[in-house]
């Protein structure tokens, strides 16, 4: 049984939950604080997740990666990789994701401390507002005020009208779930907790059908959540 270390409010810890969850994989769950230093020098490694330790004790901490050799790594279940993407489709997708990164960092800067790895504990949370202000210059408060501007942007760059068509169209975005759906799902699905922001309806369906799919509500921890 591999082991997962990582934060609820991590999205790329999110998209390996979803592609374990997807291919039937049993794992153990270490949901760690966002201020856990001890786990991760006891791991030997930076402070970065997700952090996918297998059975042979291959530790393996780039999701991206993760998501690509999921096929190989765990043969069992359904295919994610092999004959549902190819190599030149990946590349778009994540160069795209690159595009967009500082964006959405943005976007999802107020939205962290919804998540119980920030929002249990007031000196974690403390900490988590001083690092935000000292990276943006803007606080927590400030952030959510812009979410509109940097929701626009992303909307256009992403051209979110249209991919929600072809989704609607499709049902996934190859047309069987892929390691694309996961990753678009993770890294979308958290912008639905900012107040007043309205995400294509379609898009928001084809969110509920891919978590439906791998069988995982990524509104697990949520402070509030449905466990």
């Amino acid at each position: 049984m591999p082991d997962l270390y990582h934060f609820w409010s991590s999205f790329e810890s999110q998209r390996v939950r979803l592609a374990l969850s997807c291919k039937g994989i049993e794992w153990a769950d270490h949901a760690l604080r966002y201020d856990d230093d001890q786990t991760f020098f006891d791991l030997g490694t930076a402070r970065h997740v997700p952090q996918l330790v297998l059975d042979s004790g291959e530790r393996l901490d780039h999701s991206e990666r993760i998501l690509w050799e999921a096929d190989r790594h765990f043969p069992q279940g359904e295919s994610l990789v092999a004959g549902r993407i190819d190599a030149a489709a990946w590349h778009a997708l994540t160069e795209w994701r690159r595009r967009v990164d500082t964006i959405l960092d943005r976007l999802y800067a107020p939205l962290r401390p919804a998540y119980r790895d920030i929002a249990a504990d007031a000196d974690t949370m403390a900490a988590y507002k001083a690092g935000v202000a000292n990276k943006y210059g803007l606080s927590l408060e400030a952030l959510a005020n812009d979410r509109y501007a940097g929701y626009q942007q992303l909307a256009r760059l992403s051209r979110l009208t249209q991919l929600a068509r072809h989704l609607s169209q499709n049902r996934f975005y190859t047309g069987a779930i892929s390691i694309a759906d996961l990753l678009l799902t993770a890294d979308l699905f958290p912008l639905q907790l900012h107040d007043g922001l309205s995400l294509p309806v379609d898009l928001m369906y084809y969110l509920e059908r891919v978590q439906d799919t791998c069988g995982l509500d990524l509104r697990r921890g949520l402070v509030v959540d449905p466990a």
